[in-house]
């Protein structure tokens, strides 16, 4: 049983007055998947949402080595609908090849999923597989997508569900999440994806988002955001990272990550704006 540590709190600050506090449990383990260090609880199970990409991009990158460093970033990815991104899935659909209509994520090629579903469809053309109902628990790509998470975290997973964007999630415990994602650049094709990521960081969010920020201040390392408050990351020499803010308030993830981590700074303070663009406060660890 780890010692226990209380959670990071990042408190929203509006001029003087603190308006919001947000509770945020993070682990860290080293290669074996012993903890290293923790605050909160890491044995609190979520769901791994988004943050799982970069694993369930691995039976794509062991199937496909026609594939490009900006192709599998994109199939990594949370994108944010910048022209950048939407040329990097056009690009993937059409080495795929697959067209935008095939796509089962709701809201088309402009959902932040469409790089990991046009990475499905690639796979399923290579494998065979219908396209049709890709997304589903008992088609063989999602299979494959389980079994892939497996192979990182060394464990099935406490309980699936489906995703926002119509696939299959996995729930863990926080540092089985950390094991799991310090291992995948270790196992066949991962490389390939950590690669990927490190060379396009602006791929796998964009600009702002403390995935891309964490990777182009410390090139070393590979994130991942998920939905609900959620971040992985791993610092490419075998020690995997967890967050997860209690509340789902991603809004937090990049003040508790710098604390978490001891930097970098530059993501210890996030600046609040209002709908003119004006700074009206801060978001910020609790002193």
């Amino acid at each position: 049983m780890w010692p226990a540590v209380e959670p990071i709190v990042v408190e929203v600050r509006r001029g003087a007055v603190v308006e919001a506090r947000h509770r945020v449990h993070a682990v860290m383990v080293d290669a074996s998947g012993e903890i290293v260090r923790a605050a909160g609880d890491p044995d609190l199970v979520w769901f791994l949402r988004s943050s799982a990409k970069p694993i369930q991009a691995l039976p794509l990158t062991r199937a496909r080595d026609d594939l490009d460093d900006r192709d599998l970033a994109i199939a990594s990815a949370s994108h944010i609908a910048e022209p950048v991104h939407l040329e990097a899935v056009r690009s993937l659909l059409a080495k795929a090849p697959a067209g935008e209509d095939e796509l089962e994520c709701g809201g088309g090629i402009l959902h932040n999923c469409s790089g990991k579903h046009a990475g499905m469809l690639a796979l399923c053309r290579t494998q065979g597989w219908p396209s049709e109902g890709y997304r589903l628990p008992g088609h063989p790509c999602q299979q494959a997508m389980l079994a892939a998470v497996v192979e990182a975290c060394e464990a099935e997973p406490v309980a699936t569900a489906i995703d926002g964007c119509g696939v299959v999630t996995f729930a863990y415990p926080l540092h089985v999440m950390a094991r799991g994602f310090a291992r995948f650049e270790r196992l066949p094709g991962g490389d390939r994806v950590a690669a990927a990521m490190r060379r396009y960081p602006e791929l796998i969010r964009g600009a702002g988002a403390p995935d891309t920020r964490l990777m182009q201040l410390r090139p070393r390392w590979v994130a991942k955001g998920g939905a609900e408050g959620l971040l992985c990351a791993a610092d490419g020499q075998g020690m995997g990272v967890t967050l997860k803010v209690e509340d789902g308030a991603g809004r937090a993830t990049g003040p508790a990550l710098a604390a978490f981590l001891e930097g970098p700074e530059e993501l210890a303070t996030s600046e609040l704006r209002n709908s003119r663009g004006e700074a009206v406060g801060e978001i910020i660890v609790e002193l």
